[in-house]
């Protein structure tokens, strides 16, 4: 049997579809932007990590050579400090040997 659709309802299956793309389109931009949070949440994690191990790597230095290394490059060659410079500018400056060296790290 045929049954003839009323503007009324084409209009209340138009509006349905509206309501559901753009509530489909609402969950999608909250997914998106949790990602993004969770991402730069990540990223500030990672940062403070490296920092702690370049830090934990001068410690150890000070504790076996009894003074803080001058580079960054020797905790890299000596202690086995392992950085990804290519994502990393990690920014190391050493005062005195008695001193716990400044470390700045920054991700790419």
């Amino acid at each position: 049997m045929y049954h003839e659709i009323t503007y009324a309802q084409e209009r209340r299956r138009l509006v349905k579809r509206v309501v559901i793309t753009v509530i489909i389109v609402a969950v999608a931009a909250a997914i998106a932007y949790a990602a993004m949070v969770a991402m730069a949440q990540a990223r500030e994690q990672a940062v403070v990590s490296v920092r702690d191990s370049v830090l934990n790597a001068a410690k150890q230095c000070c504790s076996v050579e009894g003074s803080y290394p001058a580079s960054l490059e020797y905790l890299e060659r000596n202690y086995g400090l392992v950085i990804n410079h290519e994502d990393y500018t990690v920014s190391y400056e050493w005062f005195a040997d008695n001193v716990l060296p400044s470390v700045v790290v920054s991700a790419l």
